[in-house]
């Protein structure tokens, strides 16, 4: 098929193509049509085949162009896409070229018609111009090694029953709790029974942890509590709640000993509570390295992107979004369908949400179209001795077996995930060496890792 094309660039990565079909490619076109119509069609008088081309003409005359028209078009844009030269300019998977009018068809003539679809945005990364990254400082200290320890020993206490069946802070309490309505009357609906909760943490959603401390053991309390205005529970902020609580149970947690005995429950491989304060030591300092590394890169991904503009297609926006919703539909156990229902029954839309989701999904696609683009200019690769590498690094940081890392590698995805991640790493080292690279401030381990 003889085909001319025109290409003119739109906004957000959108583009027109004009296409031109010559006239001799549209007599066959409509030729082959019409035969298919004399195979197949059958017509009172006539038999199947013999039917006169005229007869059919004047029958299904329009049918016969309609389908004409669009097998032309499909054939021309398959062939126009199909050229590996024109990968620029072929449509996103989920942007399908939409046809801006439907062309009249004249076998003498040419055909000409236009579609309009969205393609892969183009960035060429060039500016690098006044990039600088604020290394995050920060430091795994005795504190920090405490803090984890005591989450090993919570997570190895033996609960019992408290002796003196008296409610103190860091009990554990199983209450049962109603809320009065103005004239003393406990409100059905509101009766909780068996609520368990861990005074003085956010456990309690009541926030009555002071006000039941010092109570016994089936003792029954009215209880007055009245909420700032400015409470995160918009349930309760600016009121005052009467409730009746009748506390059940108390239990204390157990703490084992920090000694060598406990560091052999936690695992047989260390001898010491040493050994185990030194693996923690280390898990932590890996962790701070990859939070601290992944914190650089979003700073520099962030620059580049402000500073080397681009447009993302409305439709690489929506199927980003519209995946997060399924992704979310996953995680509620619920269908896409679904989802939607929950959330129109809370008083929200799924649209509303989407719109509040877009600018991450954007600064995400972005980001994720910038490296892929520089992985290409760099001509990023990795080879099978950098990958064995790695599964030695994996090995070391997770204190087990090089065998184990393989075995888990094995798995197709997984090793091209890994060969992906080592791409990456490889690209942003040597864009850190292209900027300037200096000390931020300094903060506390645990702040590094608020608001992830």
């Amino acid at each position: 098929m003889k085909v001319t094309k025109e290409i003119e660039k739109l906004e957000k990565s959108a583009v027109k193509l004009t296409v031109t079909v010559a006239k001799k490619d549209v007599a066959d076109g409509y030729n082959e049509t019409l035969n298919q119509y004399v195979k197949h069609v059958q017509i009172p008088g006539f038999r199947k085949g013999h039917v006169p081309a005229k007869v059919l003409e004047s029958k299904y005359g329009d049918q016969i162009k309609s389908e004409t028209i669009a097998n032309i078009i499909d054939k021309s844009l398959n062939e126009i896409f199909s050229d590996e030269k024109e990968t620029e300019s072929r449509p996103l998977p989920y942007a399908q070229p939409v046809l801006e009018k439907m062309p009249e068809l004249d076998v003498t003539k040419n055909l000409v018609y236009t579609v309009t679809y969205d393609v892969f945005p183009k960035v060429e990364v060039a500016n690098f111009d006044g990039i600088e990254i604020k290394e995050t400082q920060t430091e795994v200290g005795d504190e920090e090694i405490a803090e984890e320890l005591k989450g090993l020993q919570d997570r190895n206490a033996v609960v019992t029953d408290k002796k003196d069946e008296t409610v103190a802070k860091d009990d554990i309490v199983t209450i049962d709790i109603a809320e009065k309505d103005d004239a003393g009357n406990e409100i059905a609906s509101t009766k909780r029974a068996g609520f368990v909760f861990t005074v003085g943490t956010a456990e309690n959603v009541y926030k009555i942890d002071d006000e039941i401390v010092g109570m016994k053991k089936d003792e029954t309390k009215e209880i007055k509590k009245s909420y700032a205005a400015d409470d995160k529970d918009a349930e309760l902020a600016g009121k005052t709640k009467t409730y009746t609580v009748t506390v059940k149970a108390i239990k204390v947690r157990d703490l084992p000993k920090l000694d060598d005995d406990f560091a052999q429950d936690v695992n047989d491989k260390f001898k010491t509570l040493d050994d185990l304060k030194a693996d923690i030591k280390r898990q932590l300092n890996l962790a701070k390295d990859r939070k601290i590394s992944e914190l650089k890169q979003n700073s520099l991904l962030e620059q580049l992107i402000e500073k080397n503009a681009f447009d993302i297609p409305a439709s690489m926006l929506r199927a980003e979004l519209e995946g997060r919703w399924e992704m979310m539909a996953r995680q509620f156990q619920t269908t896409a369908a679904e989802l939607d229902r929950l959330v129109t029954s809370s008083g929200q839309t799924k649209e509303g949400m989407l719109s509040q989701w877009s600018a991450e999904a954007e600064k995400m696609l972005k980001s994720r179209i910038i490296v892929d683009a520089l992985l290409k200019e760099y001509k990023i690769e990795v080879s099978e001795d950098e990958i064995n590498a790695k599964f030695q690094e994996i090995a070391d940081q997770n204190a087990i077996t090089l065998d184990e890392v393989k075995k888990h590698y094995e798995d197709a995805k997984a090793k091209e995930y890994l060969v992906d991640d080592t791409k990456e790493q490889k690209l942003f080292k040597e864009l850190f060496a292209k900027v300037k690279v200096s000390k931020g401030d300094s903060v506390k381990f645990a702040d590094l890792f608020k608001n992830q």
